[in-house]
């Protein structure tokens, strides 16, 4: 698995309780991975002036067709309203039906460390076909 670096998000100096969303998306065609993948750059490029937003990563298996995020938020309202910006709908809508999307999400107050190692838990499941 690669992954970006920490991008920091406008509140990365919290304490205490945070939110942690991880993505899964599997691409059905491998075609539609890099576009997938930009996509989510583009959005990472606003990530420090995004309220609520604590930091994020970046994460492909590209010979899988794999890619998401974990991103940390102080709250499931600041999540929330990053998934209803404009540009992250857009994009939602531009692959929709070009491949399966799962996310989960859990607060916690553990080091990164803690986040990643359960994220990649969650990762290690294989997406399920409804």
């Amino acid at each position: 698995m690669l992954t970006s670096r920490w991008t920091p998000g406008e509140a990365a100096g919290t304490t205490g309780s945070v939110l942690v969303s991880v993505t899964d998306f599997q691409a059905d065609r491998l075609r539609d991975l890099p576009g997938v993948y930009r996509a989510g750059l583009s959005l990472r490029r606003a990530w420090p002036d995004l309220p609520g937003a604590v930091g994020m990563w970046l994460w492909t298996e590209p010979l899988r067709g794999r890619c998401g995020s974990v991103s940390i938020w102080l709250d499931e309202q600041a999540l929330r309203r990053f998934v209803g910006l404009p540009e992250h709908v857009a994009i939602v809508r531009r692959y929709r039906g070009r491949g399966r999307l799962r996310s989960t999400t859990w607060t916690t107050t553990r080091s990164d460390r803690g986040v990643w190692a359960k994220a990649r838990a969650y990762l290690s499941e294989e997406i399920r076909t409804p």
